[in-house]
């Protein structure tokens, strides 16, 4: 069974990815023949995918951490990187993209930390 550190990371990773190839796809459709200047919808919903594996991944993550301190700094990470996500498609303010890279790295590497050094040999120790 996969461990939602080791799952949070792999979405990040993967967040990550479909991030920074996104401008790539951009140009090559521009090159296409249909000459459109925005990506298919479905790669769009990509994004919502990530944030609710992601969720999923911390939500499991902060019930099995035996350190107090990877809660909130899951979930502030978490909600940082929905609302970059959130206000790359609403426009709410002007942010470079690097914000977002920059987010979906921290989680991921918080998530590899926490698989490494903070997990519960047994139940007494995670934190509720």
């Amino acid at each position: 069974m996969l461990k939602p550190d080791s799952v949070g990371a792999l979405a990040s990773t993967l967040c990550l990815i479909h991030c920074m190839i996104t401008p790539f796809i951009f140009i090559a459709k521009t090159c296409s023949e249909t000459c459109c200047d925005s990506s298919p919808a479905w790669w769009f919903f990509v994004d919502y995918m990530f944030l609710i594996i992601s969720c999923w991944a911390v939500y499991r993550s902060t019930q099995n951490t035996s350190k107090k301190f990877m809660k909130p700094l899951l979930w502030g990470l978490w909600l940082a990187l929905f609302f970059a996500i959130v206000n790359e498609k609403l426009l709410w303010i002007v942010m470079s993209k690097n914000v977002t890279y920059t987010i979906a790295i921290s989680l991921a590497l918080v998530h590899l930390y926490s698989l490494r050094y903070c997990q519960c040999k047994t139940n007494k120790c995670c934190t509720k």
